[in-house]
């Protein structure tokens, strides 16, 4: 699994199993033109076996379980399968007692193919390969079809864990898709297109989405994303049950993916947060590997997993109770042909979710990537340290500067962005070393 954070599982009370999922899947066809609402009109095509692999971590102690059950579908944009959701959400799933389960929905993690984004690192050798060539003992038998049929694994592999199989003997109550990147885009089309058909999951978890959605492709392709960037902007629809938390950097909204293109108001099924100072991925996520990458300036050090641990409460919430999570304000916007982010004179964006490290800053957290181009590079951010002198005009004393911080820290948790049992890690992200005073 292509993942930069390291978890104990153990310690956690968490057990992990992997198993195969094995059937006969349907591609779909459009029945009409995908038009910007949403309501498009998908109908199964074509049929084709599968053999793919899923990933389940637990907890231990059937008492823990909270009854849902985040399936996550796997990100292949660096090559392999990849959690983007686990890494940035495995705290708030092990201590709520949350199952997560990470499936091999598209074709380029089983088969191997073109790699979207290169990420100098370990195990960036294995990027295209696929699980087949890269173990062929355990994994020599899984066959995918193409992603076109990657939807409708994905529902087979839901209504399976629905029945609670691969689950140790647990019985969900709520299932809860979730998508990061590419995996975002893919939720998009399933959301618009086959949940009205299958109405396999309660709640969706989307996570830095672009304006379209994952295309259908034909038998033995994989989605070509790159392609689909300057397509027809879609929302998610509007006339269905399950609800949406759509979680978005300040990259995501302007830049390569521009998801303000998709740009939709709240409503009692949907809630959009875009989070200021953030960046499509960033140096939590890169983990160890942040330090291999060369963007001419420090990646994006923002709080984007922060607050999508909190958007994921929310979400449960939502499922359990009926309770909508907060509406947020959007990250303000320069109109125009090409719209770009309103910043202040140091650079930090106006609007949006904000914690304290853009509002008591000793930085400039950007989405705006460092100067060395590259595609990663533009996913990536930039970290801009604050010179000595604005850094005097702005907080006389270390004692000053940390006050200021604990209280916008209090402030952002009171406002719902934040959760308490986050607290902690969101002190961390002061420095008060940075001041001279």
């Amino acid at each position: 699994m292509g993942t930069a954070i390291p978890v104990d599982l153990r310690a956690g009370g968490y057990v992990e199993d992997e198993y195969l999922a094995a059937g006969i899947a349907s591609s779909y066809r459009t029945a009409s033109a995908l038009t910007g609402d949403g309501r498009w009109r998908f109908s199964p095509d074509a049929t084709a076996s599968y053999r793919t692999r899923i990933v389940v971590r637990r907890p231990a102690k059937a008492s823990a379980f909270s009854g849902n059950v985040v399936v996550e579908w796997l990100n292949v944009s660096g090559g392999v399968d990849a959690d983007p959701e686990w890494a940035t959400l495995h705290e708030e799933i092990m201590r709520r007692g949350d199952v997560w389960v990470g499936v091999s929905a598209q074709r380029i993690g089983v088969m191997g193919g073109p790699v979207l984004v290169k990420v100098a690192g370990a195990g960036s050798d294995l990027a295209g390969q696929g699980l087949r060539a890269i173990d062929p003992a355990r994994y020599g038998s899984l066959q995918h079809p193409g992603d076109g049929y990657a939807f409708d694994i994905y529902t087979q592999i839901a209504r399976s864990l629905r029945t609670g199989a691969a689950l140790g003997g647990l019985h969900p109550q709520r299932l809860i898709a979730a998508g990061e990147s590419q995996s975002a885009f893919a939720m998009v089309t399933y959301y618009d297109g086959v949940q009205p058909l299958t109405d396999a999951f309660d709640g969706f978890f989307v996570h830095s989405r672009g304006a379209t959605g994952l295309p259908l492709v034909g038998p033995g392709k994989s989605a070509d994303l790159a392609g689909s960037l300057g397509g027809t902007p879609a929302i998610f629809r509007t006339d269905q049950g399950p609800p949406v938390i759509d979680v978005q950097t300040e990259s995501d909204v302007t830049g390569i993916l521009n998801s303000s293109r998709a740009l939709q108001p709240d409503t009692d099924r949907f809630r959009l947060w875009e989070v200021t100072g953030t960046a499509h991925a960033d140096a939590h996520l890169l983990g160890a590997n942040a330090s291999a990458i060369d963007c001419g300036a420090p990646v994006n050090n923002g709080t984007t997993h922060l607050v999508a641990k909190v958007a994921l409460r929310a979400l449960t919430t939502w499922l359990a109770t009926g309770t909508a999570p907060v509406a947020a304000p959007r990250i303000g916007l320069i109109s125009g042909a090409t719209p770009q982010v309103r910043r202040d004179a140091d650079g930090i964006a106006l609007g949006g979710i904000r914690t304290p490290p853009v509002d008591v800053p000793v930085a400039t957290l950007s989405g705006v990537p460092g100067p060395k181009s590259s595609t990663i590079c533009l996913l990536l951010g930039s970290t801009t340290p604050f010179s000595t002198t604005r850094l005097a005009q702005l907080y006389p004393s270390h004692a000053a500067y940390q006050q200021r911080y604990d209280a916008d820290a209090d402030k952002t948790i009171k406002a719902g962005f934040v959760l308490s049992d986050d607290r902690a890690a969101l002190l961390a992200y002061a420095d008060p070393s940075a001041i001279t005073g």
